[in-house]
């Protein structure tokens, strides 16, 4: 999941959609490379404000909104639940524990969507898809 150089890459990917490099923004994405986790906007805020304290809950919001814009951060929905964030670029599905809301990438083969028996109405064709599994996580089954 991280790039070889996130500076470069993030850079590179900001300037290719017209914007520019912010310290912030810079933050943000490093906090979401950090652990993949797929954390809310608040839990981004609140570890970003442990390095940068002055940073504001809005300006975490429209970093986030500018990453997610330009193509190296995802944004995950489930159901009503607060929007999730996700750094992992490559092709992957998402696991939802239904007990304690925790949400974990599962890889998928790069020829998945070819091998698989989904079966797409003529005429039709992919950009990208959101795949979300159900179920409760080892953790919680322990409990």
């Amino acid at each position: 999941m991280v790039k070889p150089n996130n500076f470069e890459f993030l850079s590179r990917a900001l300037t290719e959609s017209g914007l520019r490099m912010t310290h912030q923004r810079q933050k943000v994405f490093d906090i979401l490379l950090e652990k993949p986790d797929h954390p809310t906007a608040d839990e981004i805020y609140s570890r970003v404000r442990e390095e940068a304290p002055h940073i504001s809950l809005a300006t975490v919001y429209n970093c986030l909104d500018t990453l997610v814009g330009c193509g190296v951060v995802r944004q995950v929905n489930h159901e009503r639940e607060p929007s999730r964030y996700c750094a992992n670029l490559h092709e992957h599905a998402h696991f939802y524990c239904t007990e304690c809301g925790s949400v974990h990438d599962i890889d998928l083969s790069p020829d998945f969507l070819e091998k698989s028996r989904i079966q797409i109405p003529a005429g039709y064709s992919i950009q990208s898809f959101d795949l979300t599994l159900k179920g409760i996580c080892p953790k919680c089954r322990n409990k």
